[in-house]
């Protein structure tokens, strides 16, 4: 398995997938209630190559994430060769970010000398989706990207 298998509450949330999923290795209902009680593991294989299946969709789909932590905050844009990082770090432990309090924190004291600015982009590695999946494994979640946008302009930064 090459990311991680989807919770059962995914799995209930993509069940129609899955169905479709079975077909495509002609696997009827009945033959899927057998091979999960006469074969477990078969069945457990068939679950791990569904959701890789689905991360690697997801994966391939991913154009921003954010990783939000008390006193930092990580922008990145996934483009088709690198990333582009733009990250925020409390120079002192003014304001949880994480809080909407600290968030507002954030916006009204932007430009003071207590936030430093970071900008970085960076290769990936010889498996993009990989990459990707370490961060959203660290806590980054997938995004539009307006804050990305926002920062972008605001640091005046293009690509």
């Amino acid at each position: 398995m090459k990311y991680t298998r989807l919770t059962k509450e995914q799995f209930e949330e993509l069940h129609q997938e899955f169905i479709n999923f079975l077909a495509t290795q002609s696997i009827t209902a009945d033959e899927w209630v057998d091979i999960k009680q006469n074969k477990p593991e078969a069945a457990e294989q068939e679950l791990d190559v569904f959701s890789d299946l689905v991360w690697y969709g997801v994966l391939s789909k991913v154009e921003y994430l954010e990783h939000i932590s008390p006193q930092q905050l990580h922008l990145f844009k996934c483009e088709a060769k690198k990333m582009h990082l733009i990250a925020l770090k409390l120079k002192e432990n003014k304001a949880d970010l994480t809080t909407k309090e600290g968030f507002q924190w954030l916006r009204d004291n932007l430009l003071s000398d207590d936030i430093e600015f970071f900008n970085a982009k960076k290769d990936y590695s010889e498996d993009k989706h990989q990459d990707l999946f370490q961060l959203i494994q660290q806590g980054a979640n997938i995004t539009k990207g307006e804050l990305f946008k926002y920062f972008q302009t605001l640091i005046g930064q293009n690509n």
